[in-house]
């Protein structure tokens, strides 16, 4: 059996894994639009454009996708390592906070179009046809490595609550003091 114990370790990782998804996540945005010439503040959960000038749609398109991009990759690169390496609980993690991410960005949509939706939006698909893609090719790549090294309902419960904490931790902290990274 494969080992899936929720140990110390596993809960330090999970918020390793959570705090580094979140934050290369955000830094692609912020690199992206300081590669395109503008003053950008990034925060623990966001960027923003500091300029006076307005960025064009195009650009804030390439920036909204960078992000994404590189958490598409983070899944697709974790699921690679696990499928040839064999199993590793702490890497999974890292494919975990992947989709987790990318899902719950797409429930946020019904607040507010972020990244995918506003993607999806430019190209005139709906607000939710890019975050659902998305979403499911991730959890597709969950699923998959779940199924190969059959992994416990209990476990995939201790993992999603772990993620689901530390993320929303982050999420509040960010929005109560607004943390300034660059």
């Amino acid at each position: 059996m494969n080992h899936q114990k929720v140990d110390l370790p596993y809960i330090v990782m999970a918020m390793a894994a959570v705090l580094s998804t979140w934050l290369l996540h955000e830094f692609a945005h912020w690199l992206t639009s300081v590669s395109l010439g503008y003053q950008s503040a990034l925060y623990l959960n966001g960027t923003s454009f500091e300029d006076v000038a307005s960025p064009t749609e195009v650009h804030r398109i390439l920036v909204s996708a960078a992000g994404p991009l590189i958490t598409i990759i983070q899944g697709f690169c974790f699921y690679f390592i696990l499928s040839s390496k064999g199993w590793n609980k702490h890497l999974y993690l890292f494919l975990f906070s992947a989709f987790y991410m990318r899902a719950l960005a797409g429930f946020m949509n019904l607040i507010n179009a972020n990244d995918e939706g506003r993607i999806s939006e430019f190209f005139n698909l709906g607000t939710f046809t890019l975050p659902a893609i998305v979403s499911l090719l991730l959890f597709f790549l969950v699923y998959k490595i779940g199924k190969m090294f059959n992994l416990s309902r209990k476990f995939h419960l201790a993992t999603t609550f772990l993620i689901m904490l530390f993320s929303s931790i982050l999420i509040i902290a960010n929005q109560m003091h607004a943390i300034r990274i660059i």
